[in-house]
């Protein structure tokens, strides 16, 4: 097959043809990992889902399909550190059309490796990077606390102390997913010397450090989130981050980590409408498919708009991204409008399935309750908001 033939069997939602931005290297690594999913996640993701558990084996499939290093990926990259920023977006399309939670749990990854790019020393990045990238190690990002989320900035109360060599921890976090499995562990704690937030690289098995996992949650459910727990947790100078020296720095990791869960929002859209459209194909009511009678085309045909939407502002934004034209304002564009578009998408899959629209098997009904955690997760909806208003009026309203 060549590179037109497998866009068109990936991304038949993609009616503007957007994915044809990607090198053919790209097609191929996404193609593979297509193969992948579809034989080892696709079929069980759902007992997962309801059990509440994590399918661990995806890290293998990441590791064999060379998702992070593939030198396919880096064709005319030469110099480069990282893959391209619109191969990015449709990896994270590919992800969450097959499952919203094997994609947060990829961009948590990713936050761990993107955290250590920007304010790592060059033996940190050359000890950790690599062992990231094969999945040799998985990561995660631990930020928020328990009574600190969007006012994290000036609210943050984990402090971190230097004592004889060393760098001792203590607070609790929220909200930290994969926290329990993650190897690498980046922590954001505030210098008791100068007050400043800075970032810290625990490991699984540093003292002091305890993980207790959320429970009950209503989406994203194979994603074990966690409470973190640090008690006098001690770790050597070498893993303290020496180029994060506050949380402008912390702000630079969010601008990406937002846009990739705008990304989420547009594959968790598109494999709404995936699973909508097999359902719709297949369910018969009066003698024919649902999907011959016109109110359900409608339906259909406005969950594509809302998906062929989200596409075209993640590759804008990701084109923009490479060039270095991008900010804050422009993240948080991004992740609420695909967030909106993604909540209005799944809605009207869920309606279409009718009553078998909230049965897990069906596929709709898990999409539709993980577009509600997707809707919050890295900046809610309302902060988002604001920053984009005080850009237009020039007026902060935050408090």
């Amino acid at each position: 097959m060549n590179k037109l033939e497998k866009l068109q069997e990936l991304y038949p939602e993609d009616l503007l043809g957007l994915s044809n931005k990607l090198t053919e290297g790209e097609v191929d690594v996404l193609y593979t990992l297509r193969q992948a999913l579809e034989k080892e996640i696709q079929p069980v993701i759902a007992e997962y889902w309801d059990k509440a558990e994590f399918p661990v084996h995806v890290y293998d499939l990441y590791r064999n399909a060379k998702i992070m290093n593939d030198e396919k990926l880096f064709v005319g990259r030469e110099g480069k550190e990282t893959y391209s920023e619109v191969y990015n977006a449709f990896l994270f399309h590919e992800l969450a059309r097959t499952d919203t939670s094997i994609a947060t749990a990829y961009t948590i990854h990713r936050m761990a490796h993107t955290v250590i790019l920007q304010g790592g020393t060059e033996e940190q990045k050359a000890h950790y990077l690599p062992k990231l990238e094969n999945f040799e190690y998985t990561g995660c990002f631990a930020l928020t606390e328990p009574l600190n989320g969007s006012d994290i900035a000036k609210g943050l109360k984990t402090s971190a102390r230097k004592e004889n060599g060393k760098w001792i921890l203590n607070g609790e976090k929220y909200w930290i997913g994969a926290a329990n499995t993650a190897d690498v562990i980046p922590v954001f704690a505030r210098d008791e010397a100068d007050g400043e937030i800075k970032c810290f690289i625990l490991h699984h098995d540093t003292p002091g450090l305890e993980f207790e996992v959320i429970k009950h949650k209503m989406a994203l459910r194979p994603v074990q989130n966690c409470k973190i727990m640090m008690n006098d947790a001690t770790i050597d100078e070498s893993q303290y981050l020496p180029k994060i020296k506050g949380f402008n720095d912390v702000t630079r990791v969010f601008q990406g980590s937002r846009v990739d869960v705008g990304h989420i929002a547009t594959g968790t859209a598109a494999g709404s409408l995936t699973a909508t459209l097999k359902y719709a194909t297949e369910r018969q009511q009066f003698g024919r498919p649902i999907a011959k009678f016109q109110l359900v085309q409608e339906k259909i045909a406005r969950m594509e708009t809302k998906v062929a939407a989200n596409i075209a502002l993640s590759v804008i934004l990701s084109e923009n991204q490479e060039r270095g034209d991008f900010d804050t304002v422009n993240a948080s564009l991004h992740k609420m409008h695909n967030a909106m578009n993604l909540r209005e998408a799944v809605a009207l899959g869920r309606e279409i399935c009718g009553g078998n629209g909230i049965n897990v098997d069906y596929g709709v009904g898990k999409f539709f309750a993980d577009a509600e955690a997707v809707y919050t997760y890295e900046g809610s909806h309302d902060i988002n908001a604001l920053i984009l208003s005080r850009a237009l009026t020039g007026m902060g309203a935050f408090v």
